[in-house]
C-alpha cells in the first residue's frame, strides 16, 4: 500500500509539471507585427518603437530612436542642399553641419502620438509612437518664439543696471542662443519655407549690441604705494579683453582701486613679502560694483625690494591662470 501511494504521488507530480510546462509555453506572447516590422518613416512622418522595463522607459527609448532617425534625415537633407549650393558654403555652414546631429538629440520631441502599447512579459514593455514633422516644426517654432519673447523682456530691463551688470546679463542671453544655428538648420529641413533669417538677424543684433557696449566701457586704475607694481599686469589683461583704460563715457567709466598690505619676513635664507591685496571696482557715482581679496607671497634671495617685485610676477601669473574676471570680481 505504501509503494502504491508513493507511485501515485510521483505520477501526480509529473503530470503537474507537464501541465505547468504546457501552460508556460502557451502563455508566451508572440511579438506583434507592428513591433517586429514597424512602419517606416516618410517625408512627413516619423515612426519609432521602444522597449523597456516600464512604459516610461520604453517611451524614452522610442523618443531617442526617433531623434536618431530625425538626425539622419536632417543630415541627408542638409548634405543635399550643400551639394546644390556648392561654391557658396562657408566654414560656418560646414561647422553647423558637423554639429547638427548632436543638436537634434537635444531637441525635446513633445508632439508625438502613442499608436501601440503592449506588455509582453515581466518588466518588458513595448510601444510604437508617431510624430508629424509639421507638428514637430510648429512646436519648435513656438518654443523659439517664447524664448525670444523672454529675451526681449530681458533686453528692455537692461537700462535699470550699470554697464558692467548689463554685460553680465548679455552674456547669459548669448549663452541661451549658442545652439541657435543648429536649431534653425533642423527647422529649415522640417519646413522648407521657414525663414531662418528672422531669428538670425535678432541674434546678430544682440551680439552687435554686446560688442558695442563692451567696447564703450572704460577703466581707470588707481593704486597705493605698495600696489604700484600690480598696475601693469592688470592693464595688460584689460587691454587683452579689448577694454580701454582711457576715460570716455561717464556712465560707463569705472575705477579699479588696488590696495596692498605687505609684511616683511624671512624663511630659509629667503626674504619674503607677504601681501594681502584688496581690489574694488567703483562706478562713476562711487558705488562699489565688484571686488576681490587676494593673498600673494613674493620671495627673493636678493633682498626685500626684489621680493616685492616678484609679487608683480605672481599677480600676472594669477591673472593668466584664473582670468581677469575672477581677479577683479566681474563677469566680462
Amino acid at each position: 500500500m505504501r509503494n502504491i501511494t508513493l507511485t501515485i504521488l510521483a505520477l501526480l507530480f509529473l503530470l503537474g509539471c507537464s501541465t505547468k510546462d504546457e501552460l508556460n509555453l502557451s502563455s508566451k506572447k508572440t511579438l506583434p507585427q507592428w513591433y517586429v516590422n514597424p512602419m517606416q518613416s516618410s517625408q512627413t512622418t516619423l515612426y519609432s518603437v521602444g522597449e523597456g522595463e516600464s512604459k516610461e522607459v520604453a517611451l524614452k527609448n522610442a523618443l531617442n530612436m526617433m531623434a536618431s532617425t530625425l538626425s539622419v534625415s536632417i543630415e541627408s537633407s542638409y548634405n543635399s542642399k550643400k551639394v546644390v549650393q556648392e561654391g557658396r558654403v562657408n566654414s560656418n555652414q560646414l561647422d553647423v553641419e558637423n554639429r547638427v546631429s548632436s543638436s537634434v538629440h537635444k531637441i525635446r520631441i513633445s508632439s508625438y502620438e502613442l499608436l501601440e502599447y503592449e506588455e509582453v512579459g515581466f518588466r518588458n514593455h513595448i510601444l510604437l509612437i508617431k510624430a508629424e514633422k509639421g507638428k514637430l516644426f510648429k512646436s519648435l517654432e513656438s518654443e523659439l518664439e517664447e524664448e525670444f519673447s523672454v529675451i526681449d523682456a530681458e533686453l528692455k530691463s537692461l537700462l535699470a543696471f550699470n554697464a558692467l551688470e548689463q554685460i553680465s546679463r548679455y552674456k547669459k542671453i548669448k549663452a541661451k542662443l549658442e545652439d541657435l544655428p543648429e536649431r534653425l538648420v533642423v527647422m529649415s529641413v522640417l519646413n522648407s519655407s521657414f525663414d531662418a533669417n528672422v531669428y538670425t538677424n535678432k541674434a546678430q543684433k544682440i551680439n552687435t549690441a554686446y560688442d558695442e557696449l563692451l567696447s564703450s566701457i572704460t577703466f581707470e586704475i588707481q593704486t597705493d604705494n605698495d600696489s604700484k607694481n600690480l598696475e601693469a599686469p592688470l592693464r595688460v589683461a584689460l587691454n587683452a579683453k579689448k577694454l580701454s583704460t582711457a576715460h570716455k563715457n561717464k556712465d560707463r567709466h569705472f575705477k579699479i582701486f588696488i590696495k596692498s598690505d605687505i609684511q616683511r619676513a624671512t624663511s630659509l635664507g629667503f626674504t619674503l613679502a607677504r601681501s594681502a591685496i584688496e581690489i574694488s571696482v567703483e562706478d562713476y557715482r562711487g558705488a562699489i560694483v565688484a571686488g576681490s581679496k587676494l593673498n600673494l607671497i613674493g620671495q627673493s634671495t636678493q633682498g626685500y625690494e626684489i621680493a616685492k617685485q616678484s609679487l608683480s610676477m605672481k599677480f600676472s601669473d594669477m591673472i593668466k591662470k584664473d582670468g581677469i574676471e575672477k581677479i577683479i570680481g566681474l563677469d566680462l
